[in-house]
């Protein structure tokens, strides 16, 4: 019978020949490909960046004048391209400007292009001009897709897979007509005889040698074909046996997969309920969550604004002619309501951390000053016998880069712990660099905290133990958030206390130096400290003075101080300041505590004598020194340039709806010096601007029938007053206000309550000398 062309000798041959050609050809075809593709892949890439570059510009001006309409040409023209689809073009608070799209091309190649190329391609270039670098006007998009260039390589690929295969196939022609004349008819004869045996017969077959051919590879081929003759008999049988067992297997195995794919199923509807339920609970905590901060939104709005009356009123009142009792009793409402104020931005500080809202600036300001102030202002919380003081390195740097309000968040918090947990001792703020930033140091020697309770300390609404809320009151927020703030600033916040023995807090933030260390001119003379050699003031005193070219010396209380002619006497102590004179004339510099100045009998019986409130501020020892040493006292021409600025003389207009606000601002307006006209609402505020001119707008944010924000639109529209400042005065504090404030064209934000320093700097900021 004859063989079957595929089964053909000849043909196995040629085949074998042509597979080898094949694959190389197949391979340099490919390569060919391959390298083709990675040049139309990078290709895509650079026309898009090349476009992007091109628009850029026009595109950041456009951004920058915000103009929709030529945004909407320039996007029509990026369309243009057969690549682009969509072209849209924001600006840097995410608004749209313009957006342009068009459908893609539909091919049966589009399949095979999508994998090779991806069906789409987003592209974004951030706009900004050549001369702000660093002000980001918005963002450029753009959607490209890839069919177009993809059908054309692909186009490409099949000319050349196709060239190949037509030269394969006539190569195999060739080689099948040369290998049939040299191979397949020498054994055609010899195939026949194999092909009419039976080896499925009882008797194994045999074949017959071919005449000429018994000692070649044709008779080599008889023979080892009778030897597989035998062989193949006894493996039939065998291979029989062993297909009765696997058909035995294969039903056993096709019961388990049934039984496995019932369970598969059960568990897939059970997890199909389980994502059900998750699904539920995520729907329902963003709707908590949403509620919650439109609760802290209205609490905010709803506690601030009776605060702003109430602290307004009470600091006005503090400036009226009062009696001692009164003034005291109105001072301690006025720190209550501050409390109040402090405890609402700790908790809109937390949520602002659960929602990942806080943002922090990063800018030059003085981290020693800004110490000394905070402790300056929290030393009438310190009890009598605590001793505040501040212990700067006089090497540290004159500013650092960071975030000013949030850095005085930490001392505030960690300042006032301290003093509201000692009653006796030492509560000392160190500042120092370290490798990468800097060590805020707040110890003090209190009642300090219980190893297990260290462990929970930094977790919000927790105390050390529930005593600790009942003898000295809390909320638990401020570690809290001095915690949280400290990880936001990519810092650390440490501690190490014993129950009994006091604590130590160390806040490590990385804030690098902006500007070296201020060296103020060289003092010369010599001044005698009386105090323990223990004391804060000592160590201030051994750190600075020195530097400053001053020989200092100290003295124990009681010691003999007979013979000793310094320039200038610095003490702490009461005791023995009256056994001072007459026997030493020099000046007396006394550091008492907060409330405890001499009366001024005293002090005139002690003249020469300054007198200065702990913790000492560097730059008020420095001015104190150089009194007593130099003899610089503020000039006629001074005083009179700081009485002038102080009262400060600006035409405001204020818009407020709230009586009682308009009286505190316009109170505390009008002892600064300032003239102020009142409007009620947004609608009154254009009249008066239509009347009069004004250096200053205070804008309150809610008010009826016009509010802040559509009057400040108003005002910017409308191109009359385009410097006029806008100050938005408003009782959210969420940080979407401030946003919102800004969109709507007003130029600063000040959140109620607010303190008459808020306002004079505003003042200093906005309105020109």
């Amino acid at each position: 019978m004859d063989i079957k062309f595929t089964q053909r000798l000849s043909y196995k041959q040629a085949r074998l020949t042509v597979l080898v050609g094949f694959i190389l050809g197949a391979l340099l075809s490919v390569i060919q490909i391959g390298i083709d593709y990675a040049i139309v892949d990078q290709t895509i890439d650079r026309q898009m960046r090349s476009l992007l570059e091109i628009s850029h510009n026009p595109a950041s001006r456009i951004a920058y004048n915000i103009d929709a309409e030529l945004a909407k040409e320039l996007t029509l023209g990026l369309l243009q391209s057969e690549s682009i689809t969509a072209a849209r073009l924001t600006d840097n608070n995410g608004n749209i400007l313009a957006s342009v799209q068009r459908p893609r091309l539909e091919s049966s190649y589009r399949f095979i292009s999508d994998i090779l190329f991806n069906a789409q391609r987003q592209y974004e270039d951030p706009l900004f001009l050549s001369h702000m670098p660093d002000d980001r006007l918005g963002t450029l998009q753009l959607t490209v897709d890839t069919f177009a260039i993809g059908n054309r390589f692909l186009r490409r690929a099949e000319i050349t897979l196709a060239s190949g295969f037509l030269r394969t196939a006539l190569l195999t022609a060739l080689l099948l007509g040369f290998f049939y004349v040299m191979l397949t008819k020498p054994l055609n004869r010899v195939i026949r005889a194999l092909s009419n045996s039976d080896p499925h017969q009882p008797k194994p077959a045999r074949l017959d040698y071919p005449p000429g051919h018994e000692h070649d590879e044709i008779g080599v081929l008889v023979k080892v074909a009778n030897q597989q003759f035998i062989s193949m008999a006894t493996e039939i049988q065998q291979r029989r046996s062993a297909e009765n067992r696997l058909t035995e297997y294969l039903g056993e195995l096709e019961n388990i997969v049934s039984a496995r794919t019932t369970e598969l199923k059960a568990s897939n509807t059970r997890l199909s309920m389980s994502n059900e339920e998750l699904e539920k609970a995520r729907r329902t905590a963003l709707d908590m969550a949403q509620a919650r901060a439109s609760f802290l939104a209205n609490m905010s709005h709803e506690i601030r604004t009776p605060l702003n009356g109430l602290l307004g009123m009470i600091a006005l009142s503090l400036d009226s002619p009062l009696n001692a009792e009164q003034r005291q009793q109105l001072s301690i409402a006025h720190d209550s309501g501050k409390v109040l104020v402090e405890l609402l931005n700790d908790i809109l500080d937390l949520s602002k951390f659960d929602a990942g809202q806080l943002e922090l600036e990063r800018i030059p300001f003085d981290l020693g000053a800004l110490i000394e102030d905070t402790a300056n202002l929290l030393s009438q919380n310190a009890a009598p016998s605590v001793e505040l003081t501040c212990l700067i390195d006089p090497h540290f740097p004159a500013l650092v880069l960071g975030d000013p309000t949030r850095v005085r968040q930490i001392v505030s918090n960690l300042l006032s712990n301290a003093l509201k947990f000692t009653r006796f001792g030492r509560v000392d703020v160190r500042l120092y660099t370290r490798p990468g930033g800097v060590r805020i140091e707040v110890s003090d020697t209190g009642i300090g905290i219980a190893q297990e309770a260290q462990v929970k300390i930094f977790q919000p609404f927790t105390q050390a133990g529930a005593g600790i809320t009942r003898q000295f009151g809390g909320t638990g927020l401020g570690l809290a958030l001095t915690n949280n703030l400290c990880e936001a600033m990519q810092g650390r916040l440490s501690i190490s206390s014993e129950a009994g023995f006091g604590s130590q807090f160390y806040a490590d933030l990385p804030l690098m130096a902006h500007s070296p260390a201020h060296v103020p001119p060289l003092l010369r003379g010599q001044v005698a400290l009386i105090g323990h050699a223990g004391s804060g003031l000592a160590e201030l005193l051994l750190d600075v003075l020195p530097l400053w070219g001053i020989d200092y010396q100290r003295y124990d209380l009681g010691a003999d101080l007979a013979g000793i002619t310094p320039d200038l006497v610095i003490t702490d102590s009461l005791d023995c300041l009256f056994g001072l004179r007459p026997g030493i004339q020099a000046p007396i510099l006394l550091v008492t505590a907060y409330g405890n100045f001499l009366p001024t009998e005293q002090a005139t019986a002690l003249m020469p004598l300054q007198q200065q409130a702990r913790p000492l501020a560097r730059n008020a020892l420095y001015q104190a020194l150089r009194r007593s040493l130099v003899g610089d006292e503020p000039t006629a021409l001074d005083s009179l340039a700081n009485r002038r600025k102080a009262q400060r003389r600006a035409r405001i207009l204020l818009v407020e709806d709230n009586p009682v606000n308009q009286l505190v601002a316009k109170g505390m307006l009008s002892k600064l010096g300032c003239e102020v006209t009142v409007a009620a609402h947004g609608g009154e505020a254009l009249s008066e601007l239509e009347k009069s001119e004004f250096d200053l707008v205070l804008m309150d944010c809610n008010m009826p029938v016009m509010d802040g924000y559509e009057a400040s639109r108003q005002i910017r529209r409308s191109g009359r007053w385009p410097q006029l400042p806008i100050v938005a005065l408003t009782a959210n504090a969420m940080p979407e206000e401030r946003e919102r404030c800004r969109a709507a064209g007003m130029s600063d934000y000040l959140s109620k309550p607010f303190r008459r320093e808020e306002l004079v700097m505003l003042i200093d900021q906005w309105v020109p000398e």
